[in-house]
């Protein structure tokens, strides 16, 4: 689960700095402060929504990969990535506060989001990877600490042995002589 929770909120701040480009870049689109919102759609989109797409568009191109040339191919796959793009921007656009017009509107920021989830990739697997071992090493200093033998506690004082007698029996130490001389 942490690492869902880690994934879901370095994909949401990149996310969010990808929007605000897309809004910089095209006058079509607006963005603003509706960013946050919308990185939050976008983040859900990418982790659930577009391998679901991905898998259901490939499945449907297999079927006609053996008409297909190589370069035919690489086409179809190509064109698919851009559709699920396409459908992942205007989900996006229709679920938030984002405004797209005309067609360098909707037809050019999946562009944006591709380039930028390649990039996003290759830094996700370096920090994941960096991540890992810093955990492993965090990991590995603790068991060592844990299996060390832990200290001995420093002796009670003659007050502190004297407060736990008490609190043991109900007795002071006067009560306690008295009882001793009795019997």
């Amino acid at each position: 689960m942490k690492n869902g929770i880690v994934r879901f909120a370095a994909l949401y701040v990149f996310n969010v700095a990808l929007l605000l480009l897309i809004g910089l870049l095209f006058r079509t689109v607006t963005v603003g402060l509706n960013a946050l919102w919308a990185s939050v759609i976008l983040t859900l989109a990418a982790l659930f929504v577009k391998p679901a797409l991905s898998a259901a568009f490939k499945r449907s191109a297999a079927r006609s990969a053996s008409e297909r040339t190589r370069v035919g191919e690489k086409v179809v796959q190509y064109a698919l990535v851009y559709v699920v793009e396409l459908i992942i921007w205007v989900g996006t656009v229709l679920l938030s506060g984002v405004g797209a017009r005309g067609f360098s509107g909707f037809a050019l920021p999946p562009l944006i989001l591709l380039v930028g989830w390649v990039i996003y990739d290759q830094i996700d697997d370096r920090l994941r990877a960096k991540a890992s071992e810093v955990y492993d090493s965090v990991h590995s200093r603790l068991s060592k600490r844990e299996d060390a033998p832990a200290s001995a506690p420093a002796p009670d004082s003659p007050a502190t042995a004297a407060g736990r007698q008490e609190l043991n029996d109900g007795l002071t130490p006067e009560q306690r002589r008295m009882f001793d001389e009795l019997g």
